[in-house]
């Protein structure tokens, strides 16, 4: 099956100002952890829209800046839907002193390695989820 990566927006005006780059970089990630890329959509919502995500299908109450599902039908390709609130990116990118389109990037790799079915629940996985964050984005074009 050949990939499809897309880019989607729900009740927010939001668009990557550069789609071709984000894709390609997204792909690489995926295939440097000797994976397939399936169907695989991202989509850019407001924080009502991923709470009611969130309370709908994972039962937290809580605001979050990126959901994953994952819809893969093969162990090595990764299909699914990722979830990102771009009210969350830009008050994560004021408080962790970043550029709100770097904060945007850091949530998407975050959702991609969900996929790849790393976890974030220790801090033992979080550190792993971090490290492997930081080394992707380091792969993004400057």
């Amino acid at each position: 099956m050949s990939s499809l990566l897309q880019f989607f927006s729900e009740e927010v005006d939001f668009k990557l100002s550069d789609e071709k780059v984000i894709h390609d970089w997204i792909i690489q990630s995926i295939s440097q952890e000797k994976q397939n890329t399936g169907v695989l959509n991202i989509i850019f919502c407001t924080d009502e829209y991923l709470l009611d995500l969130n309370q709908r299908f994972l039962h937290r109450e809580t605001l979050t800046d990126v959901i994953a599902f994952d819809y893969r039908e093969n162990e090595d390709e990764v299909s699914g839907d990722i979830f990102i609130s771009a009210e969350r990116a830009e008050e994560n990118a004021l408080r962790f002193n970043q550029s709100f389109e770097f904060e945007i990037f850091r949530i998407i790799i975050h959702g991609v390695l969900h996929l790849l079915s790393y976890s974030d629940k220790s801090s033992a996985d979080q550190s792993i989820m971090t490290d492997k964050e930081d080394y992707y984005l380091s792969l993004l074009p400057q």
